[in-house]
């Protein structure tokens, strides 16, 4: 099975934890998209989404499903998005596509979390992938200042701007060890919108799309 392949089984799992009426959180990706497309099949059972970014609710309306404001729905039963990395406890590295920020806030707004992602991106330990923090422009240098303290090494994502007029900050050489002590550590840098390490708020569930099969943690 290929990696697209791996992505679309875990993706079709994740329609097993829809209920009927849900409004479901709709994260952002590659893999996300295979659960986008999926989810339009069966519309009907739903009332609809709240999307993490401009692309996903593009895509979503193009789709035909419904698109709801999460101010005015919330709490959701449900979420479903990807990541960049994953633990088997469910600890998450998030923000590749950008859109750290509104994913992380659906996280905590929903229920439950269903993370679909593709054995390549199970690891042992977080921080083989560049850790995303979304910056507001003008703490740029202050925040990459702190982030070399640290032991990382910030490197400002050329020609992009999140859906929220802010910067990320793809910050390399960091081996996350301890991911909820630096997730606060990195969040209380004055500047900081939010880092893409989701352990405070991680999966309650996480699909994993194998050569052979969805293993579930």
């Amino acid at each position: 099975m290929n990696t697209e392949m791996q992505k679309k089984a875990a993706a079709l799992a994740a329609l097993d934890y829809i209920q009927i009426g849900d409004i479901v959180g709709v994260g952002t990706g590659s893999t996300v998209n295979h659960f986008i497309d999926a989810l339009a099949k069966v519309k009907g059972k739903i009332e609809g989404a709240v999307a993490s970014s401009e692309a996903t609710a593009t895509r979503l309306r193009g789709l035909g499903i419904q698109l709801h404001d999460l101010n005015a729905v919330g709490p959701l039963h449900l979420y479903v998005d990807g990541a960049d990395e994953a633990t088997r406890t469910k600890m998450l590295i998030k923000g590749g596509g950008g859109a750290l920020t509104r994913e992380k806030i659906i996280a905590a707004a929903s229920e439950r979390f269903i993370c679909i992602v593709d054995e390549s991106k199970l690891v042992d330990a977080l921080g083989g992938f560049p850790l995303p923090i979304e910056v507001i422009p003008m703490a740029r240098s202050h925040v990459a200042r702190a982030l070399v303290k640290i032991g990382g090494v910030p490197e400002l994502r050329e020609g992009f701007v999140t859906d929220n007029g802010n910067i990320i900050l793809d910050t390399h050489n960091l081996r996350i060890l301890e991911p909820r002590r630096m997730e606060t550590e990195i969040n209380s840098i004055v500047g900081v919108i939010t880092v893409g390490i989701f352990a405070h708020r991680g999966a309650d569930v996480l699909l994993v799309g194998t050569v052979e099969k969805v293993t579930c943690f």
